[in-house]
């Protein structure tokens, strides 16, 4: 037998047992089998967990007919138990999912109704044998668009901080050879220098498309730490906790409230009230907070690091370049720099140098902020000892190699050297943090600047870069409407997360270039990709 490029399964009831039946069942007959379904697990939103090599598992906790019209990927075969209750609505956006001859079958009894809405869409049913259920196979009468080519597995990557590092990994894991150009001598040069930075989640009242975002980056990372640690590539870090404290009363109702709402489970986000907060903490925290069990703090260029070790001799690295440039040439792009030598030349490119980006032509119209933050380093012997990570205006983190820090400042202002006021700032902040007065009294001028890169949104850039030129006068009204630059991509914008952001979002780029399952919602993809600006722009200035 012909071994697939690819096996895709969906299961309307993914149970664990299922999911170890499925890859006995498949994963033979593919490079990548890849599992997508439904699992009403306690936290909402889609989550992906990587298991062995080459197989990924997609668990929804939503309804089959809210979750069908957001999935885009082919199946090959259809596991439908358990939806007697559910209609027939979904059935035929399911069945264009299908590739063609997929297969579907149903240990319990479809309803009758359910039957012939499959039989109308194109599957035709068979005795199922002495297994008992229900056996077909789709049969479209509609010729089924040929799946688009998969691209020639090299990329170059500009910029080898953690979103550098973290799709330099991901697409070497799918067995692609990474070019990864760095403008400095090392990696984690710039924004991803800090000494500690902290991961956590974002709670908010209407479960919005960040906090849904930023939930399944959260919960992807740690798994993802945990899947590359397994094979010995570990980084300096702690999921040590983190207390964010509330502002005051009423922010503290608030939270609350989203507390009694949505009831978290106790190992990602407890509501703490003042008492058990200031047991916690060692010090007041007069409104309470929540405390983040599995979040916590890392190193960011040690976690750089442990991905390009877990990318092995898969990627190449052209570093200490100086600014580069892009030009497009024949079918590829080539990486020029300043004295106009070619540095690298791939089909694919992808930008992930954060704030760099914008120096470059083809993303200098992105809106994206170039944002400096500095952080305080303190002496860990002349500020109290911490069992967590704490935040509210601003973290302060344990202890690190003797080094607290604290911070960091959003300055509207492009100084690279350590000022004064931003250090007295993030000293004011972490008194009030901790209601210590006196803390950071002789704390000499001591930290960190690096420049985060914001979009107005608040939300990352993932995806095939917009061509600005081509899209001007042109009546778009979808995002597949906006023209693009031919094998160009970003990973940009990630702000003050980027510690959770890279892994997940180089997931869903990776995922993307090879065609596979996306790890989230259609309308989840669609709030991160990067033409969603020019859209915005068009519809505002295009008359009715």
């Amino acid at each position: 037998m012909t071994r697939l490029a690819r096996f895709t399964v969906f299961d309307a009831q993914l149970t664990a047992e299922r999911i170890n039946r499925h890859i006995a069942a498949h994963a033979h007959k593919a490079e990548r089998l890849h599992l997508v379904g439904i699992d009403h697990g306690k936290l909402p939103g889609g989550h992906r967990m990587l298991r062995e090599d080459g197989i990924t598992v997609d668990l929804f906790s939503a309804a089959i007919d809210k979750l069908v019209p957001e999935l885009g990927t082919r199946f090959d075969a259809l596991y439908v138990d358990g939806v007697s209750e559910a209609g027939t609505g979904w059935i035929r956006g399911l069945s264009k999912l299908c590739q063609p001859n997929a297969e579907l079958h149903a240990q319990e009894q479809l309803t009758a109704a359910q039957t012939k809405a499959f039989e109308d869409t194109g599957f035709r049913f068979s005795d199922s044998g002495n297994g008992g259920g229900q056996h077909a196979v789709y049969t479209s009468r509609k010729p089924q668009p040929a799946a688009p080519p998969l691209p020639e597995r090299s990329a170059v990557v500009i910029g080898a901080g953690i979103a550098g590092c973290a799709i330099a990994e991901r697409l070497t894991a799918r067995g692609w050879h990474v070019t990864l150009v760095e403008r400095h001598p090392l990696p984690a040069s710039e924004a991803s220098g800090n000494l500690a930075g902290i991961f956590m989640p974002l709670l908010s009242r209407d479960d919005n498309i960040s906090t849904r975002l930023t939930r399944a980056a959260f919960l992807f990372t740690l798994r993802y730490w945990d899947h590359i640690g397994a094979d010995g590539h570990t980084f300096l870090g702690q999921r040590c906790g983190v207390l964010q404290v509330a502002r005051d009363a009423a922010h503290a109702r608030v939270q609350r409230q989203i507390a009694e709402h949505w009831g978290y489970p106790p190992d990602y986000a407890q509501w703490f009230e003042r008492d058990e907060a200031g047991e916690l903490l060692g010090h007041p925290a007069p409104d309470g907070g929540w405390l983040f069990p599995q979040a916590g703090w890392a190193r960011p260029a040690s976690v750089c690091e442990a991905m390009l070790s877990a990318a092995g001799d898969r990627v190449t690295r052209i570093f200490n370049t100086g600014t580069v440039t892009l030009k497009r040439v024949n079918d590829e792009w080539h990486i020029e720099n300043e004295e106009k030598n070619l540095v690298a030349s791939a089909a694919t490119v992808i930008i992930a140098n954060g704030a760099g980006a914008l120096e470059l032509d083809q993303t200098a119209r992105l809106p994206l902020a170039r944002v400096r933050g500095q952080v305080t380093h303190l002496d860990a012997t002349t500020v109290p000892n911490l069992p967590c990570v704490v935040c509210r205006e601003a973290y302060m983190t344990p202890a690190v190699e003797g080094v607290v820090s604290t911070g960091a400042t959003y300055d509207d202002i492009a100084d690279p050297l350590l000022l004064p006021s931003s250090h007295h700032e993030n000293i004011r902040k972490a008194r009030s943090l901790l209601g210590e007065p006196a803390l950071g009294t002789e704390a000499p001028l001591a930290g960190r600047v690096g420049f985060r890169c914001i979009p107005p949104d608040r939300l990352p850039l993932v995806g095939p870069v917009p061509d600005h030129d081509s899209a001007a006068g042109q009546k778009l009204e979808r995002l597949r409407d906006v023209p693009r630059h031919p094998g160009l991509y970003a990973l940009l914008g990630y702000a003050s997360r980027g510690l959770i952001w890279s892994p997940y979002c180089a997931e869903i780029l990776a995922a993307q270039l090879e065609g596979e399952p996306l790890p989230l919602e259609n309308k989840l993809r669609d709030a991160l990709d990067p033409g969603r600006f020019v859209l915005a722009k068009r519809k505002r200035h295009t008359p009715p």
